[in-house]
């Protein structure tokens, strides 16, 4: 059930599939279109960060429900906002209410799974995420295709009903997410805990910065990369607009699946070979990738550049649980895991906001000042990672550090 409605939440990443046709109908620029999307993963950073401490608190299901229903609520607003053309409601509505939405229903099924199966974190966070990483192939050639046939690509109604689905399905599935024989003293506990201490110290910094790193490097594309995708096609003479949205919604719809398998594969490697070295990894892997797209136009390379950029960008998300948990303990686990899902919303920013600068300013060669960008991110996160010893503190020490941050 954690899966399936990270499945309904990550609908949110087929956001290119909307990008162009919302900017051409509306005449907004590329940045204006695009602050819908960054504001929405800025919003789930931010409310992740506070979900994180009060999950024990309120409830996981209380707090999932919840998040599902103003997600829904986000596109239905978003409706609204673009019958009346009015910009600013599609920020308040996609981007406020739906990143709320989306903060506090995503960290809720990690943090339920790591109660349930503490031997085995790197796997079932990674198969709960790998949900969110599907979702954009949810909406990509199901959901947007068959309400914009319905419709006839009325983009106003296909929110509307977009919408309405969500409102109908994701509560459903957030109903089973709860906490079992969770004693209330526990939840006093956890209240009283000290994250600032850990959060910190340089390991946890450098932690905190290569995975914003990578999410920067992913949003580059999954905010663009229909559009990337139609401007290479186009340079090679394709000019049919059906083809050309067919073809980005399929690069959407396969990325997604490379985004989603990401995060249970590299989740999974990361039980076996451990999450620092899985992280170096993940992050020299898209390096090689991004000097690739960096020296060709070549519209197969490009996609398959993107789909192993995405998979790395999912195995980001599909490591940081297992790593937070390992490193500081399943009584700060919660806690330390939304703080650091902030990352994800500066990521949400600065990524598709470069992407979309590179497209109003320097159409031609956007895509490459991008990827140069991204390429010194990355080198960057990899660097920083040999700052930090692979090996970990036992759980005995962690324990007694978590008593000690109590007392």
């Amino acid at each position: 059930m954690g899966t399936l409605t990270h499945l309904g939440l990550g609908t949110v990443y087929a956001w290119s599939f909307f990008q162009k046709p919302i900017a051409e109908t509306y005449g907004w620029t590329n940045s204006e279109t695009a602050w819908a999307f960054s504001l929405a993963i800025l919003m789930l950073g931010i409310t992740a960060a506070w979900c994180g401490s009060k999950i024990e608190k309120f409830g996981a299901r209380k707090l999932a429900v919840t998040g599902v229903i103003l997600y829904a609520l986000g596109y239905i607003i978003s409706s609204f906002a673009l019958s009346s053309g009015s910009l600013f409601l599609l920020y308040f509505g996609f981007g406020i209410i739906g990143g709320i939405g989306l903060g506090l229903a995503y960290v809720t099924p990690v943090a339920v799974v790591l109660k349930y199966f503490p031997d085995k974190a790197g796997l079932v966070t990674g198969m709960v995420v790998m949900g969110f990483g599907l979702g954009a192939l949810v909406m990509s050639k199901l959901l947007a295709p068959f309400f914009l046939e319905v419709f006839n690509h009325n983009i106003p109604r296909v929110f509307l009903f977009i919408g309405i689905t969500l409102l109908a399905v994701l509560p459903f599935f957030a109903l089973f997410l709860r906490f079992e024989n969770v004693a209330s003293s526990n939840s006093k506990s956890f209240e009283k805990l000290n994250i600032f201490p850990h959060i910190l110290k340089a390991d946890y910094l450098i932690i905190w910065l290569v995975f914003t790193f990578n999410i920067i490097a992913g949003m580059i594309f999954i905010s663009f990369q229909s559009p990337l995708l139609q401007n290479l096609l186009k340079s090679g003479g394709f000019s049919h607009m059906g083809t050309l949205e067919d073809k980005g919604a399929t690069l959407i719809g396969v990325s997604a699946l490379f985004n989603g398998i990401g995060r249970f594969f590299w989740g999974s490697i990361s039980d076996k070979i451990g999450r620092i070295i899985t992280f170096r990894l993940i992050l020299l892997i898209q390096i090689f990738v991004f000097i690739m797209l960096i020296n060709t136009s070549d519209v197969m390379l490009f996609s398959a550049g993107v789909c192993i950029i995405l998979l790395c960008y999912g195995g980001g998300f599909g490591v940081i649980p297992s790593l937070i948990k390992e490193r500081y303990g399943s009584t700060l686990a919660s806690s330390i895991y939304g703080i650091t899902l902030m990352g994800w919303g500066i990521g949400g920013i600065f990524g598709p906001q470069i992407t979309a600068y590179m497209i109003d300013h320097f159409p031609i060669n956007a895509g490459n000042y991008a990827y140069f960008v991204g390429l010194g991110l990355l080198s960057s996160g990899l660097g920083l990672l040999f700052f930090i010893k692979t090996k970990n503190a036992s759980p005995d020490v962690r324990h007694k550090e978590s008593l000690k941050n109590i007392s």
